[in-house]
């Protein structure tokens, strides 16, 4: 268990339980906590410990171990399985490059099969390439949407105890890894998202009651509370799309009014979730520039000499201490509540593109801004977020301008006739 951390419609689990019920078998879940990344924060680290101390209850009670460990992810795993003689090993689906080249060494030696549940449609039944954007892999995933849509993920008390009680305490494992991350720089963002299952289940009925109704119009509009709110368990796996998927669908079937609302969250969630991991599973510079296609770096290169109105340093930019007030406005939002509105968040990355010595330094401000102060940050959808902003990615070519190129741009006019932009700025208040 790597990136989908939870019990319920965990397609992984299910799998690697019914396999070991028909073979007779004890079952357990390794996970291994990496070594520790400079580009994220502390707190990330606490809202994933916080969501795993739900998961080794909740095993507990079916009859299933929690056996975590930290350090190389290559050297732990080989290390249990080598103790363990597994019959067959279960991993969850990640699209970057390291999880996979894992999955793949160990596979050499070891029965490995990958289950992706973190999308309804898995990755790989709905394109077997990159796509070049949302209007290319919609209708293939809709056509395989019923097929993907079932109940049958439940996890029962497994009926095969583990072997042995000489496991590890997971608390022990816990703390020593909070010692272990204890200097680790602070992001100081008050989140106001509970980690774990239960809260990820609570904020999907929140979501259902109070905003799911009007969903459509209103997550485009900063200025209102409109959003799902629920990115950050979709990151860590804390909560399923098809568990989403199905309670949102039970409420349209009990009033059709919610069809739109319906269409744009499967958009949003399915769509162009299903869309940024095709990417980064296909295109290994996907936590670069070059994933960007030809046209949109031949343009950033034709234009990359362009004047600059202004240049802002990264600190200068992380201390929202640019002339443009919508744009301090989303930075600050950012650095108080680890998230930006979607809508705010283009208008950002692409200021930050306008504002930036080169488009390579604004790929690198952008990433490191959001992995460190998002909560949901290291994401797919956060790299093709940004190549999509200030790259092309997923886009196609639009009127010619200084700096972007044909890239498509924004402006500060446009947020004012779209939405009540002075109100979003007053809401979001100064660092």
């Amino acid at each position: 268990m790597s990136r989908d951390q939870r019990i319920k419609d965990n397609l992984a689990l299910a799998a690697a339980q019914k396999y070991a019920i028909e073979q007779k078998l004890p079952l357990s879940v390794i996970f291994v906590l990496h070594p520790v990344s400079a580009k994220r924060a502390y707190e990330h680290y606490e809202f994933m410990l916080g969501g795993l101390n739900e998961i080794v209850v909740g095993l507990e009670s079916k009859n299933i171990p929690f056996i975590a460990m930290h350090g190389d992810p290559k050297e732990k795993l080989h290390l249990a399985f080598t103790h363990f003689k597994p019959a067959a090993i279960f991993f969850d689906m990640s699209p970057f490059k390291g999880a996979r080249k894992l999955k793949e060494q160990l596979s050499e030696e070891w029965p490995v099969s990958v289950v992706d549940t973190h999308n309804i449609v898995p990755m790989w039944e709905a394109s077997d390439k990159q796509e070049y954007g949302a209007r290319t892999i919609r209708p293939k995933i809709h056509r395989l949407l019923d097929e993907f849509n079932s109940d049958e993920y439940e996890i029962s008390v497994h009926p095969h105890k583990w072997p042995s009680d000489a496991i590890v305490p997971y608390e022990k494992v816990k703390n020593d890894f909070l010692e272990q991350i204890s200097g680790i720089k602070k992001n100081n963002c008050d989140y106001t998202f509970f980690s774990g299952e239960t809260s990820a289940n609570k904020a999907l009925q929140s979501f259902l009651d109070n905003r799911f109704k009007g969903y459509a119009e209103n997550r485009n509009n900063p200025a209102l509370n409109g959003l799902s709110n629920l990115s950050p368990y979709f990151h860590y796996g804390q909560l399923a799309s098809l568990t989403v998927y199905k309670a949102a669908h039970k409420r349209l079937l009990g009033d059709s009014s919610l069809q739109k609302d319906f269409d744009a969250l499967v958009e949003e969630m399915v769509v162009r979730k299903e869309l940024s991991d095709n990417f980064c599973y296909y295109n290994d510079n996907y936590n670069s520039l070059l994933g960007a296609p030809a046209w949109a770096l031949a343009t950033l290169s034709k234009h990359a000499i362009d004047h600059r109105q202004y240049i802002y340093s990264q600190e200068q930019f992380e201390n929202a201490q640019t002339h443009d007030p919508a744009w301090n406005a989303a930075q600050v939002q950012l650095r108080k509540h680890g998230k930006i509105h979607g809508y705010m968040r283009m208008y950002w990355a692409k200021k930050v593109l306008e504002w930036s010595t080169s488009a390579e330094d604004a790929f690198k401000t952008l990433v490191y801004l959001n992995d460190f102060y998002s909560l949901d940050g290291g994401d797919p959808n956060g790299y093709v977020g940004i190549l999509w902003s200030i790259a092309g990615l997923h886009d196609r070519p639009w009127g010619e301008r200084s700096v972007y190129g044909t890239i498509r741009f924004m402006v500060y006019d446009g947020l004012k006739r779209k939405f009540p932009i002075e109100e979003y700025i007053h809401q979001q208040g100064t660092l």
